[in-house]
């Protein structure tokens, strides 16, 4: 822990928006880029809709959760029928995408149009503790201007990105360090991805 959250909007073949948050997110490489998101299945084995309208679409935006929308992700976390639109429900303002078939989060401060890529799935012990793990490309990234430093960083305590713990317990990051590995080039990208000289 923490779990930063991938803020999921997907639209049915229907035409319906769907909005829902997960915990189970993450980045998976630079180049190209591309993400995970990890849904568990509801009770009587439905799968979720953003899984669902993903495959059938073959597309899903990844929406920075953030503090001050912290309300707004609560609400479009509650089991609803496929039929209801989220964004409505959690009084959200849509974005259109361009490329994705999913409207993004206006009041979120970044986003990702990501290109659906697969579903693995994993059993579990009965098919209610089931999950899909989506695979995306990025292929368009959204950032509002006010949340870029001069150098061309995000400024992450001034965005304070949401991230669950456990339990119903979150946190917000409120402050970042800089630590780089002795030797290691000065890329922004660069980190701990398991390098070796």
């Amino acid at each position: 822990m923490p779990r930063p959250i991938g803020w999921i909007s997907t639209t049915s073949r229907q035409g319906i928006d769907n909005l829902a948050p997960y915990s189970q997110w993450q980045n998976l490489n630079f180049d190209p880029p591309m993400v995970m998101f990890a849904a568990n299945h509801r009770r009587g084995a439905r799968r979720k809709d953003s899984v669902v309208n993903a495959e059938e679409t073959g597309w899903f935006v990844w929406n920075m959760a953030t503090y001050d929308l912290r309300e707004a992700v609560s609400i479009s976390g509650m089991d609803t029928p496929p039929d209801e639109d989220e964004f409505v429900s959690a009084g959200l303002t849509k974005a259109a995408s361009i490329d994705a078939k999913a409207p993004r989060v206006a009041e979120s401060p970044a986003q990702f149009e990501c290109r659906y890529l697969s579903t693995h799935r994993l059993s579990g012990g009965n098919q209610d503790t089931w999950v899909d793990i989506v695979y995306g490309e990025v292929v368009r990234i959204h950032v509002q201007d006010d949340v870029i430093s001069p150098e061309g960083k995000l400024m992450v305590p001034k965005i304070k990105p949401l991230a669950r713990m456990g339990y119903y317990d979150y946190t917000a990051i409120e402050s970042t360090f800089e630590m780089r590995i002795p030797g290691a080039p000065s890329s922004l990208a660069s980190g701990m991805e398991g390098r070796t000289s």
